[in-house]
């Protein structure tokens, strides 16, 4: 369940049409104008009476168009490295690495929200979601039924994006916090290349 989430929640878009309100505001100033993106994240996945199933922790970065790069924490241990065409997974523990076609592993799901190159608006209705907690929210919900997931929300905070709900058809909610987020900064291309450590199993799934 927590490497599913994960994967529904990294690759990003270009542009909206014609947002209003201040949720839709900022959605639309991230999509548009911030072209790499780092932060710590918290990650917690809740059952539908919200009683806490799973939780991880770790750093994440991403360099658009279609790059990313997760960093799982301990005991976890897993990386999730998205190079543009493979998305590589690589469990630590198991020693054990899946590549997968980065195009089909994302399709519609949720995962354009933060590292692809496709139109959102094509395949989500979006509405103002408010204040709450702190956040600025926007709620954006799927129009087809193939994603995984009946709502999403997205908060911002001081302008930048800090947390992601994610709510599946189950009424399991994946909730993601970032903090010390940074914009627009200068990252390594070298770290959204993946190798796999000497000895690792690699299973290859694509097509």
């Amino acid at each position: 369940m927590l490497l599913k989430s994960l994967l529904v929640v990294f690759s990003t878009i270009f542009s909206f049409n014609a947002l209003a309100g201040e949720g839709e505001r900022l959605l639309n100033r991230f999509l548009n104008e911030v072209g790499t993106y780092s932060a710590q994240f918290e990650q917690t996945v809740l059952d539908d009476q919200q009683q806490v199933l799973d939780q991880a922790s770790g750093s994440l970065a991403i360099h658009r168009p279609g790059k990313f790069r997760w960093d799982y924490a301990p005991p976890l241990e897993q990386q999730i490295v998205g190079d543009g065409s493979k998305v590589w997974i690589y469990d630590m523990e198991l020693q054990q690495v899946i590549a997968r076609d980065q195009e089909r592993t994302l399709g519609q799901s949720p995962a354009i929200l933060l590292s692809g190159s496709a139109n959102v608006a094509d395949n989500y209705d979006l509405s103002e979601g408010g204040e709450q907690d702190g956040f600025q929210w926007v709620s954006i919900a799927p129009r087809s039924s193939e994603t995984g997931f009946e709502k999403i929300r997205i908060g911002f905070a001081d302008e930048k994006l800090g947390i992601m709900e994610l709510v599946d058809g189950l009424g399991q909610t994946t909730r993601i916090v970032f903090n010390q987020a940074a914009e627009n900064i200068s990252l390594p291309m070298e770290q959204f290349v993946f190798t796999p450590a000497e000895g690792a199993d690699v299973i290859d799934e694509q097509p």
